[in-house]
This record gives C-alpha cells, structure tokens and sequence, in this order.
C-alpha cells in the first residue's frame, strides 16, 4: 500500500494537531521545523530542522513529499513561486497564500470582489497617514502588511497628536492604514476549499480577544441574524473560490451595523487557525482532518457541530509551570471537557493550550463557557480557584 506523504513547512502547535488525523487517515506527515524544541517535532515521527527561508532547504524538505503546506504563512512568496516551478506541489499555491501574507494585497482583492471593506488605503509617510485621517475619522489603525499576529504589528492612533508614534514605523515601503471599526463583536467564517474547486464551511462563530491574542470561541455565534451568517459565509466561499484557496481559511470579521451586510472583513488565514479548534471535538469533521483532504484534493468531511453549542477557551501561560501536574484536578472538574496541550514551554502569556466542551442538550451557554474557563483556569492555575472568582 502506498499512502501520500504531506510535508508542513512550520513546526508550531497547527503542524502538531495535523498529527493525529494524519495517522487516523494513514497519511504520513513530515515536517520542517524551526528547531528541535519546536512544537510539532515531538508529535511527528519524521521532523527535519531547517530554515524556511532558505531555498536549498525548502527544495531538499520538498523532495520527499506528495504535497507541501503550512504552518503559517512566513515563507517567502518568491521561494514558493521557484518550488512551484519546478514541480512541487504547493497547497495553498503562491498565488492565493500572497493575500494572506500581504494585507495590502488582501484588501484590493475584498475590494474587487465587492465584498465588505472597512475604508483602507496605503500609505507612504506621515502626510499620507494624517491625509487618511482627515477623510475617514479617527481612530485609525496602522498596520504592517505582512509578518503581524496575535496583535503585533498594529499601531492605533486615537488622534492626530498620535501620529509621531508611528514615525519609526515608516522606511520599508507602503503601510496600511484602515479605519477604525466600532464593531459589535469579533466573527469567524472557517472554509475549506480542495483544488478541484469542492467546497465546504463550518458555523460562523464568535472569537472573543483579549489583550489581542484569541481567548475564547462560541461555535455558533448566538443571536446572529440569520441572513448575516449566511452572508458571511457566501463572502468567506467567494473570496475561497476567486483565489483559488486551497486547504482551510479562516476569514476574520467584525460585526457591525455600519455595514449594509452587518460585517465588515478584517485579515484573512490560509491554514488552520485559532478560531476553528473547536471543531476538533465539536464538529463532524475538524478543521486539521478537513485540511489535510482539502490539500490532497479528497471529499471534504460533514462540517456540521456535535452540540447545540461548543465552546473553545485557550490557556495562556501562568502561574501554573507543572501542566501535567494540574491534570487529576481539570479532568475531575469537568470529565466531558476535551483538553489539548501544544507541547511548549510555558512562559506567561504565552498561548500553551486550549479546551474544548460541547453542551449537553438543554445545556445554557453561560454553564457551558464556565465549564470551559474552569478547566482552563485549573491548567494555567495549577488549581482549582474557579469558585472563588
């Protein structure tokens, strides 16, 4: 029997959860990692440290592989565009991968496809940033189009007295200045797209941010009108048809009534992302299964949730060192929870983990996001504080 053999450029927490579907489904996953203490190596039996911006590299990890894909979305286009040249499959192509890595480029494609923009422009230097000010109202927010996440390269100045801020910010080419979007709630449409065009998506749902880094999911969004989601969704297929994604998507919105559509799009992800993990226990099919179909061109798995409601709590880095030590007390607490561990070393605030619960039928919403911060809580605490907060 021969089984395909899919290569991920990336060694963090996404290239690990690829890990247990690939075995389920009999694929064998390789992986180019950053380091030998990266996330994914303890996971993957067939790691290989290298630099992903190093062709030689990227050309000697691709030889061995069916399909290459991702991580994240760091790998420079033009090395991408070689790879492609000679051969390799690349999935996403560089093509479609080049809107998630460029905000500017992203933005210009929403733009032609008529979908839901925030007012946006790029800008060069310090008068056109103050110029954009002046036409769409401040707040505005400054971002550097390519390389930011979890908040990082963002810059928001509240007034034009802000603007020496963003001085140093300006050398490298055009920024992308955006208006500042006095939105309702945080969304998330993930897709999947394979290359012959099948498609699938799963629930619109609500990503709650705190200090900019994803804390929590509600799979459904609750409350949301009904024609919003579906619109929502639509913007999300469309985008995935018209640049020819391939793998999942997420698509990150605001959800605002300034908008005649009630959304406006934010950023777009072209790989698994934080605000689809619930799916690895509250859907039919989780987005880590569904990518890897996707990028060997299979039928797309039932998107449809387990539960009326799912919730999904990240866990950052706290007091608590010892995670493992803090197991006996979180799934005691809750035995229907699901928890998932990325291998890291924990350091505070940095996002080590998540858990995932499905309600049960009947179940509220406020019982089942307590039952989620419990878990997670015991994990970051070490132990159980829940009920004296």
């Amino acid at each position: 029997m021969t089984f395909p053999v899919i290569g991920v450029v990336g060694g963090g927490q996404l290239a690990r959860m690829m890990a247990a579907p690939a075995i389920e489904l009999g694929l064998e996953l390789r992986v180019l990692a950053e380091g030998p203490g990266v996330s994914a190596v303890a996971a993957v039996a067939s790691s290989t440290v290298g630099d992903y911006t190093d062709l030689s590299a990227l050309r000697a990890f691709a030889a061995g592989v069916d399909v290459l894909t991702f991580d994240h979305e760091h790998v420079p286009g033009e090395l991408l565009e070689q790879l492609t040249a000679e051969g390799v499959n690349v999935q996403p192509r560089p093509s479609a991968l080049a809107h998630a890595q460029d905000k500017l480029r992203m933005r210009r494609a929403v733009e032609d496809l008529g979908l839901p923009n925030p007012r946006w422009a790029p800008v060069a230097d310090l008068g056109a940033l103050e110029a954009f000010g002046r036409s769409a109202g401040w707040p505005v927010v400054l971002k550097t189009p390519r390389g930011g996440y979890d908040g990082k390269g963002v810059l928001v100045l509240e007034t034009p007295a802000d603007l020496p801020r963003a001085a140093a910010w300006f050398g490298a080419g055009d920024l992308l200045a955006e208006q500042f979007v006095p939105f309702e709630r945080e969304l998330s449409v993930l897709v999947a797209r394979t290359p012959s065009g099948r498609t699938r998506a799963w629930p619109v749902v609500h990503s709650i941010q705190v200090a900019s880094v994803c804390d929590e999911v509600i799979a459904p969004a609750q409350g949301l009108d009904p024609s919003v989601a579906a619109a929502a969704t639509e913007a999300a297929l469309r985008l995935a048809e018209a640049l020819e994604v391939t793998g999942v998507m997420a698509v990150e919105l605001f959800e605002t009534p300034a908008s005649p559509q009630g959304f406006l799009i934010n950023e777009l992800a072209m790989r698994p992302h934080n605000s689809g993990h619930w799916t690895m226990d509250g859907s039919v099919t989780g987005q880590f299964e569904q990518h890897l179909r996707a990028v060997l061109d299979l039928p797309l798995g039932d998107t449809s949730p387990t539960g009326p409601v799912v919730v999904m709590k990240n866990y950052l880095g706290g007091a608590n060192t010892d995670i493992f030590g803090a197991y006996a007390a979180a799934l005691a607490a809750d035995p229907s929870a699901k928890v998932h561990f990325y291998g890291k070393e924990v350091r505070p605030g940095r996002k080590i983990g998540h858990v995932n619960v499905v309600a049960a039928a009947g179940e509220d919403l406020q019982t089942v996001r307590a039952r989620a911060g419990r878990t997670a809580a015991i994990l970051r605490d070490g132990t159980d504080s829940w009920k004296e907060q």
